[in-house]
């Protein structure tokens, strides 16, 4: 009998917890150090390979993906080693895919082509921006003529190259965005992540926010004009929205993602990373703890970098299903979660959704459509209350 789990797959998340700088706007768990032991970050991560394979080493891997921080201050030969451990418990998918998330101002050909040999298959490039002017107002190290070398040196090497934009920036305008998503498409990226701009609290665009010293930002107005202008833009360029922030070429939508989208299961080691793993018909949540010094302390002393396994219960399972569900084009399956949750949407509130063209149905999937996507939070709200 297949457990839920398999309408998702399974994936693999290694955290990197190191940046060459902090960005202002992120709230990742990252951190800046001088020296980094690359060696015994290695012997870490290949104990806790080790110690989750115990009650998953029977399942195929669909992905792996190395993110942080900045994953591309791995050394390559790092990279290769946790591969080699990861394919020695887990048999892999057919069509296998290994993220590396790269920083423009951290890599270089020579190590674009290591990370190829080591089994890197996808790069997730972090651009952010392709004005000057504002990639040193989000704290990037890079340049613009850095960032599209960079972009086509990866092209190069891989086939599947990624890369992300934040917009929805200071005194940024809808033609202004236009044109720099025009730009964007004509690169001949096959996968673009395209993030408004978000100001989280204990960030420093949070602190200066709470000041009063943000200033220029969009109207709500204007954020859902932006949205609209990058759905269409990319639509008429080929990319279909297949989740809420990201667009692919057909074929090239992430495989890892949709681990997480579709509520698989997933394995996440490294200083901050959750994860979602069903064990005996049972799922738990996993996390990890934030500080690299006292995950590798844990890990080396105490044989595990968790901090947390909490059990899920089945209607935290199914609410679970629908909030990463919905912000997928193909929508959540009614089936499903009636038989995870032991119980039914409510006919009432998704004839409202409809007539508020919040929401669709096709066969037995409830999407949500592009004004729903605008106000996912609330139409989430509504189905699962």
């Amino acid at each position: 009998m297949s457990e839920d789990w398999e309408n998702g797959g399974f994936g693999f998340y290694i955290h990197w917890p190191f940046c060459a700088a902090k960005c202002p706007y992120c709230d990742f768990n990252s951190h800046v150090r001088n020296n980094i032991d690359q060696k015994q970050w290695l012997r870490s991560y290949l104990s806790e390979i080790n110690r989750v394979s115990k009650n998953t080493s029977n399942r195929s891997l669909n992905s792996v993906f190395f993110g942080g921080g900045t994953p591309s201050l791995i050394e390559p030969w790092v990279i290769s080693d946790i591969l080699n451990e990861i394919q020695k418990y887990w048999k892999t998918k057919d069509i296998f895919e290994v993220t590396l998330e790269a920083n423009p101002g951290s890599v270089d050909a020579k190590n674009f082509e290591a990370y190829r040999s080591a089994g890197v298959n996808r790069i997730s490039m972090g651009i952010q921006s392709l004005n000057e002017k504002d990639l040193k107002a989000l704290g990037r190290t890079h340049t613009v003529k850095e960032a599209l070398s960079a972009f086509e040196i990866a092209q190069q090497i891989f086939t599947a190259v990624s890369f992300d934009l934040i917009y929805a920036r200071q005194n940024q305008n809808l033609m202004k965005w236009e044109k720099e998503l025009s730009k964007a498409l004509d690169l001949g990226a096959n996968h673009m992540s395209l993030y408004q701009l978000t100001i989280e609290q204990g960030t420093a665009f949070g602190d200066r926010y709470n000041r009063g010293l943000l200033k220029g930002l969009p109207s709500d107005d204007m954020s859902a004009e932006l949205y609209d202008i990058t759905s269409n833009l990319c639509e008429d360029r080929g990319f279909s929205a297949y989740e809420v922030s990201n667009y692919a070429q057909k074929g090239f939508e992430s495989v890892h993602n949709l681990v997480y989208w579709r509520y698989g299961d997933y394995i996440g080691i490294g200083p901050g990373a959750h994860g979602r793993l069903t064990v005996d018909g049972k799922k738990y949540a996993t996390e990890t703890f934030l500080s690299p010094e006292e995950w590798l302390t844990r890990v080396e002393h105490r044989g595990s970098g968790e901090s947390c396994v909490t059990e899920l219960s089945t209607e935290q399972q199914a609410a679970e299903m629908v909030m990463m569900g919905l912000r997928l084009d193909e929508g959540v399956n009614c089936k499903r979660f009636e038989t995870l949750s032991g119980s039914y949407f409510s006919e009432n509130k998704l004839t409202f959704l409809k007539s508020m063209q919040l929401i669709e149905q096709k066969e037995e999937n409830v999407i949500a459509t592009l004004s729903g996507r605008k106000v996912l939070n609330s139409v989430l709200a509504e189905l699962l209350n």
